[in-house]
């Protein structure tokens, strides 16, 4: 038999009690629980019957080091991500300087390993061009050998249709995916509101989802022409998923995310009058309508978007408070992400299994990172959860250093009570 290095007893795993074995920090059995144990030498972990949960996957994170650490840098970073269930952090480019060189891909890797050095896993996103200024490619080649997953123009649409095709000719002799943000470059870009009844009665400057969709189109068809994967970032509308829909029946390789705060939230919350203008709600793409939430939520059901991903985008305090339409889109969500999306579960508007695809096999196979599905042989990371703790969003109970949530002073479920990655507790 395989060493055996730690034993979780005790622990719930599909409504049934087991006990986990892991050796060199692999799964190496997950069995009934026994009444009686010979533990040897491995250290044991009682689980009291907290609920097993895989570590889950982000594959779309701002850290915003270098340069914004007063935003959040990469070790308050990843304590969040560690608290809030992730082993597999995805970070996007949009730094001071850009990540378009492989000496900021490096200084990145080198921060993780020195912070938490057990994990989180950081994957740095390279930058599409170079300065995500949409003019010039950034060295893909370069940054895909100092260790970038993908490569984005993050929040920067580029207009240049030619220039996007030979992006993803370039990346795709890497090995390597893009990953769109997706918004006409011309139609409200980053407004931050959905154009509609909301928007016209706050008087602010809105994007309509056809913006979103145009550029899905352009993205389907060219992936379409090249037989090349494209990934599309946080999808809002209905229009959009449509689109993804009917190139997916077509064999299109897309593949899609949307982002919590899409299945909690609409554009409701904004027309709301103890809410109105809360820039903390100011995300791109905006909140969409209840309708186009439901859409997500059929979705993800049938797989046509095929990932959650928090789009954790911090931002400090004087930064949001501001007037709405100058404050920066982006809500905090490595905290919340898992107390969110479990709740919807709990509620019957996700299926447990869509949850875990979602959050683990999806990105994982997307992007080929490590991911444990208690097989033997997986990496033994996972966490224990208490699905019932009840705990109040607040500057005390986040550990980004973003604060800028809408869900701020609001009551969730279910808390990370202690975390493994590869067999080594890290949390």
């Amino acid at each position: 038999m395989a060493r055996i290095d730690l034993i979780v007893r005790r622990a719930k795993l599909d409504g049934r009690d087991v006990d986990v074995f892991v050796g060199r920090g692999k799964i190496v059995e997950v069995t009934p629980s026994a009444k009686t144990l010979e533990p040897g030498d491995a250290v044991v972990e009682e689980a009291f019957g907290l609920t097993l949960m895989p570590s889950m996957t982000d594959a779309h994170v701002h850290l915003r080091e270098p340069g914004f650490e007063y935003k959040e840098d990469i070790e308050s970073g990843l304590r969040a991500a560690a608290w809030g269930g992730f082993s597999n952090i995805m970070c996007m480019a949009n730094t001071k300087p850009v990540n378009d060189d492989d000496s900021v891909t490096e200084l990145m890797l080198e921060k993780a390993r020195r912070s938490w050095p057990k994990g989180p896993r950081l994957f740095p996103i390279g930058a599409l061009t170079k300065g995500l200024a949409g003019e010039e490619l950034a060295p893909m080649a370069e940054l895909a050998k100092a260790g970038c997953v993908a490569f984005s123009n993050d929040g920067v649409p580029i207009k240049s249709t030619e220039l996007f095709r030979r992006a993803m000719e370039y990346a795709s002799d890497w090995g390597k995916m893009v990953i769109d943000h997706c918004e006409d470059p011309y139609l409200g870009v980053g407004a931050g509101v959905n154009e509609g009844a909301v928007s016209s009665r706050l008087g602010l400057p809105a994007q309509p989802d056809v913006a979103e969709a145009l550029q899905v189109a352009r993205d389907i068809l060219l992936a379409q022409y090249l037989d090349l994967p494209i990934h599309l970032a946080h999808i809002s509308c209905r229009k959009s998923v449509d689109l993804i829909r009917f190139a997916k029946a077509r064999g299109v390789r897309v593949t899609a995310e949307t982002a919590p705060h899409y299945l909690i939230l609409t554009e409701a919350y904004l027309g709301a009058e103890a809410t109105e203008y809360d820039t903390n709600a100011k995300v791109n793409p905006p909140l969409r309508t209840s309708d186009d939430q439901q859409a997500l939520f059929d979705a993800l059901a049938d797989g046509t978007i095929d990932i959650l991903a928090t789009d954790h985008a911090p931002h400090a305090a004087h930064e949001k408070e501001t007037e709405f339409d100058v404050a920066p889109c982006g809500i905090t969500g490595l905290d919340t992400a898992l107390s969110t999306t479990w709740t919807l579960v709990a509620e019957g508007k996700l299926s447990r299994e869509t949850f875990l695809r979602a959050w683990t096999t999806g990105p994982c196979g997307i992007f080929g990172l490590p991911v444990n599905t208690f097989a033997p042989g997986d990496p033994a990371d996972f966490f224990l959860f208490d699905p019932d703790e009840e705990w109040t969003v607040g500057p005390a109970t986040l550990h980004s250093k973003g604060k800028n949530t809408p869900l701020a002073g609001a009551v969730l479920k279910g808390r990370v009570k202690t975390h493994f990655i590869q067999g080594k507790k890290i949390v």
